[in-house]
């Protein structure tokens, strides 16, 4: 049975990760960053920028980054949306970019790839699974702290400081090499065979 915890980010150390188990449910608290495309891009092939030094890497060392594009209100920077992007369109950086900032957490949809598997058992972390057509209700629990990379990436691959509260999540990839989506693919694939067995 699923059980349900409640994390704040960034954690001051990484044994609250020790309890979760595939299946079980996070409220997310505290601060996270958003990053999509771009930022990944940015944060694997410029590394040891300032940005990422000084003023990213303590909000994300042992932090969530949010697979996100919201949408903010110019003037009020109001959360009008902020549901997450398929996660697996930064498969290809996602290993090092967990690497880079130490991350305990990737919230996003969709679940991802081996090497990103591979990267949580590295790192310590987890993959949490947001409810994707949820940007409306997400965005009612974040407020905006700041943004990174606005002028230059445009408002949803800009990277967002949010302030989170009770942001509903599950655990679906762990640092111990479970994952959720290989059940589904058992699941499927034993009664697929039964469908067509005679």
């Amino acid at each position: 049975m699923s059980a349900e915890y409640e994390l704040k980010f960034p954690l001051n150390d990484k044994e609250a990760l020790n309890w979760l188990e595939v299946g079980d449910k996070v409220l997310v608290n505290g601060i996270i960053v958003t990053g999509r495309d771009m930022a990944h891009k940015y944060f694997v092939e410029n590394p040891q920028d300032e940005l990422i030094q000084k003023e990213l890497m303590p909000l994300l060392k042992q932090g969530a980054l949010y697979h996100c594009g919201p949408i903010i209100e110019q003037g009020t920077l109001r959360v009008i949306s902020a549901g997450p992007t398929t996660s697996s369109r930064e498969e290809s950086y996602q290993k090092e970019v967990l690497s880079l900032f130490d991350l305990a957490a990737v919230i996003g949809k969709g679940g991802m790839g081996e090497r990103t598997l591979a990267g949580l058992g590295q790192t310590k972390a987890v993959y949490l699974n947001a409810v994707g057509g949820a940007g409306s209700y997400y965005a009612q629990r974040l407020k905006v702290l700041g943004v990174f990379k606005e002028a230059e990436f445009g408002m949803p691959e800009a990277m967002w400081v949010l302030e989170v509260k009770n942001f509903f999540t599950v655990v679906t990839m762990d640092f111990r090499g479970n994952t959720f989506y290989d059940r589904i693919r058992e699941d499927s694939s034993g009664k697929l065979k039964d469908l067509y067995l005679p």
